[in-house]
C-alpha cells in the first residue's frame, strides 16, 4: 500500500515524558515530507498549542485540533470549525459546577477556567499539560458560569478535571440524558473532553483527507490514547506507541517503540523507507493524481 498521508498524535507521541521533541522524531518528520507524504498533527490540544509544536516540527501543513472540532493552517481561517451553542455551554458550566472539579473552557483563542484547587496526584499532573503557549491567554476565575454571563462563548470543547471517578461517571450519565447536541470522551480516569456532537479525531482525519484527495486506506495513524481507537482502526496503518495501553496495542496494526525510545522515528524508519517518493509514482504512473 502507498502511504500519502502521516496523522500523528501529541501527548505520548510525538513529545517524550520530559515534554520535549526527540531530535530523530524532527528529523524523520522531515524524511517524510521529503517523500512528499503530507504530515498533520491530531490533537486534543488547542490550535495554539498545536500551532507551536507544528512550528517546532517545521510543518505548515492544516491541523487537526481540539479534538477534530477545529481545523485549520492558520488561526482564524478554519477548513472545519465546529462549537458548542452559547446557551448549552452555560447550561453545561452550571451543571458542572456542583461538582468538585475544574472546568476549562478551550477556545481557538483563549482558555477559560476555574480556579478549583486540585487535590489529585493523578488530577495535578495532567491537567496543566497542554503547553499552551505564552501567547494563548488562560483565564482564571471564580466561576465560570459568571464569567459567561458578561460574555457568552461557544466554544470547541470543553475539558473537565474531576477529583473523584464517581463524579465523572455521574455527570458524564446526567449529561448524556440532557443534551444531544454533544457528545463526551474520557481522556482518562478523571478527565472528560465534552466536543459538539459528531465531532472526533477520526472525523477530522476524514474531512482533511476528502480535502486534500486522500483516503483513509492511504493514511498512517500514530497515537498513544485510548480516545484515538477509532482513528487507529479506521486507517490504513494504525500504529500504536509502546507506551499506549493494551487495548489500542490490540486494535493496532503496528506496535511501534515508546515515545521516549523515539517510536516515530523508528515507525518511519521501518516502513517509508521501502516507499518511493510520491512524485516518482507519479511520473511512473503508479498513482493517479
Amino acid at each position: 500500500m502507498i502511504y500519502r498521508l502521516l496523522a500523528l498524535n501529541v501527548d505520548g507521541t510525538i513529545l517524550q515524558t520530559n515534554g520535549k521533541i526527540h531530535k530523530s522524531t524532527k528529523d524523520a518528520i522531515e524524511y517524510v515530507k521529503q517523500k512528499g507524504v503530507y504530515v498533520t498533527l491530531v490533537t486534543s490540544r488547542s490550535f495554539p498549542s498545536a500551532k507551536k509544536i507544528a512550528k517546532a516540527l517545521k510543518l505548515d501543513s492544516t491541523l487537526i485540533t481540539h479534538g477534530g472540532a477545529y481545523i485549520a493552517s492558520e488561526q482564524g481561517k478554519p477548513l472545519v470549525e465546529k462549537r458548542i451553542p452559547e446557551e448549552i455551554t452555560y447550561e453545561i458550566v452550571t451543571f458542572l459546577e456542583g461538582f468538585p472539579c475544574q472546568i476549562r473552557i478551550v477556545h481557538e483563542r483563549f482558555s477559560l477556567a476555574n480556579k478549583y484547587k486540585l487535590n489529585h496526584n493523578l488530577l495535578s499532573s495532567t491537567v496543566f499539560t497542554t503547553g499552551d503557549p505564552i501567547l494563548y491567554s488562560q483565564q482564571f476565575v471564580d466561576s465560570v458560569s459568571e464569567a459567561l454571563l458578561d460574555e457568552q462563548l461557544s466554544p470547541p470543547k470543553i475539558e473537565v478535571y474531576f477529583e473523584h471517578e464517581e463524579d465523572l461517571a455521574d455527570a458524564k450519565e446526567a449529561l448524556k440524558g440532557m443534551f444531544t447536541e454533544i457528545d463526551m470522551l474520557l481522556i482518562n480516569p478523571l478527565r472528560m473532553d465534552i466536543s459538539p456532537a459528531g465531532v472526533s479525531k477520526l472525523t477530522g482525519l476524514t474531512q482533511l483527507g476528502n480535502k486534500l484527495g486522500i483516503t483513509l486506506k492511504e493514511t498512517v495513524a500514530i497515537s498513544s490514547g485510548d480516545e484515538d481507537i477509532d482513528m487507529i482502526k479506521a486507517s490504513g496503518l494504525g500504529v500504536a506507541m509502546g507506551n499506549a495501553s493494551m487495548e489500542l496495542k490490540r486494535e493496532a496494526d503496528w506496535v511501534t517503540r515508546t515515545s521516549n525510545q523515539q517510536g516515530v522515528s523508528y515507525m518511519v524508519k521501518e516502513h517509508f523507507r521501502k516507499q518511493h517518493p510520491i512524485e516518482f509514482l507519479r511520473r511512473m504512473n503508479i498513482l493517479k493524481q
